[in-house]
């Protein structure tokens, strides 16, 4: 098949197409640097033609609440009128579990928007519900950075590898439209102050951690439920605690 990977020069993306040429299939790795601009629409005609899959995976440059509401809106409205005029036959798109339950962030009152317009447009689709990946620890830390401080939620979470995110996603990609929800994540609960106290100490990073269950995620606040996957999700095989043993710092940006 011809697939088409929207933001597929990132994290997951790189993975998955990988994953889907080693398969053989026909895989682009669509970005703006490889000239296929989602919102502005360039190159997207040219990279969609004859594609019977198209996955996204891309995320928004920036995180403040109009901005990454434009994003995802202006991309997904853009994507899904250029699958339509290309004939693609299943969109898959990545997104994130508890999504309906965040509705006080902006950013996932976008990825809401975003889920919206794939429910309601013409093309088969796979929405894929992932919990957070491991490698955004740091993020995370960093979100609740107080000067020497980091404040974090005590909250449930599940976290999984990005490796196991993008064996999911090829195993779906190559799978019929569900034409609803999957739901992927690691095979160990923690507690986000402890997942990232276990990272943050293993880097070397040595600042307080402050536990408080006011402490906001992205600006919604959390309970043990908030972040959980439901009953029937596809559980990865990596475990976190596994994991952060070797875990390194991020690169620098």
């Amino acid at each position: 098949m011809k697939i088409v990977v929207i933001g597929g020069t990132g994290l997951i993306g790189s993975k998955l197409v990988t994953r889907l040429q080693a398969k053989g299939h026909d895989v682009i790795a669509a970005s703006p640097a490889s000239g296929v601009n989602t919102i502005t629409g360039e190159g997207l005609a040219e990279a969609l033609a004859g594609a019977q899959v198209v996955v996204d995976v891309a995320n928004s440059p920036s995180f403040e609440d109009k901005a990454v509401m434009e994003f995802f809106q202006t991309s997904g409205r853009n994507l899904l009128a250029a699958e339509a005029a290309a004939g693609t036959k299943h969109h898959v798109a990545l997104s994130v579990v508890g999504t309906d339950r965040l509705q006080d962030s902006g950013y996932f009152r976008a990825k809401l928007a975003q889920e919206k317009l794939i429910k309601e447009a013409k093309i088969p689709y796979t929405l894929v519900h992932s919990t957070q990946f491991f490698e955004f620890m740091f993020g995370i830390a960093q979100s609740g950075a107080q000067g020497d401080k980091v404040h974090l939620s005590p909250a449930m979470m599940q976290p999984i590898f990005s490796d196991d995110v993008a064996e999911a996603l090829a195993d779906l990609v190559l799978g019929a439209p569900v034409n609803g929800l999957v739901e992927i994540a690691g095979p160990e609960p923690i507690r986000i102050s402890n997942a990232v106290e276990k990272y943050l100490r293993q880097i070397g990073d040595r600042r307080e951690i402050v536990v408080d269950d006011k402490t906001k995620y992205f600006g919604a606040l959390l309970d043990d439920k908030t972040l959980m996957p439901g009953i029937g999700v596809r559980v990865g095989k990596t475990a976190y605690s596994e994991w952060v043993k070797t875990a390194t710092p991020p690169p620098p940006r």
